[in-house]
């Protein structure tokens, strides 16, 4: 995490489910992740990501996206901070939050997030140390890439570097929930 991302939690909660970290190599690799845990998500859920910029984010959430089969393209969110894609069909929309450019709790707060947190499966990219109290279940998913020899531009989050994905399930939800394996 870094500058206003450090928030204190609030309150300490022992993970109820770790899954194994996944390797993903492609892109691709990434959005399949994501459309394997859309099969596992519901009303309600609340997913939090967190990694490094050009870590692929945005990649899981299109896979999930997908999954989920809502309409509109997932796009990142950086600077309208907030996106609801409906569903295309019986299931819940997507909120698909940025909270990079967000700088403490009451920004959050401001978005009112948790009115439609029970219809909706919520994805908080740079969500970590802000948003775990909107729920007390709560999906967290770290994404690292490999650091060196990125383009001078910055990260490319398309490029095909192995990515390490690790789950952590928080709250009752997702004790006996199995998290992907990749």
């Amino acid at each position: 995490m870094t500058g206003a991302h450090r928030a204190q939690r609030t309150q300490s909660q022992a993970p109820a489910a770790v899954g194994p970290r996944v390797r993903a190599v492609t892109a691709d690799d990434t959005r399949d992740l994501g459309r394997a845990l859309a099969e596992l998500l519901r009303p309600g859920d609340l997913v939090v990501l967190s990694g490094d910029l050009g870590a692929g984010k945005t990649t899981l959430t299109q896979g999930i996206g997908q999954g989920l089969r809502v309409r509109g393209e997932v796009t990142s969110p950086t600077f309208v901070i907030a996106r609801v894609h409906p569903p295309l069909r019986e299931g819940p929309a997507l909120v698909h939050v940025d909270a990079y450019r967000l700088g403490c709790l009451s920004e959050v707060d401001d978005l009112d997030l948790d009115a439609g947190l029970a219809e909706s499966v919520t994805v908080v990219e740079w969500g970590e140390g802000l948003v775990e109290d909107l729920a007390s279940d709560r999906l967290e998913i770290r994404i690292d890439r490999p650091r060196g020899g990125e383009a001078p531009d910055g990260p490319d989050p398309d490029a095909d570097e192995p990515r390490s994905v690790h789950f952590t399930g928080y709250g009752s939800r997702w004790r006996d929930v199995a998290l992907p394996a990749g």
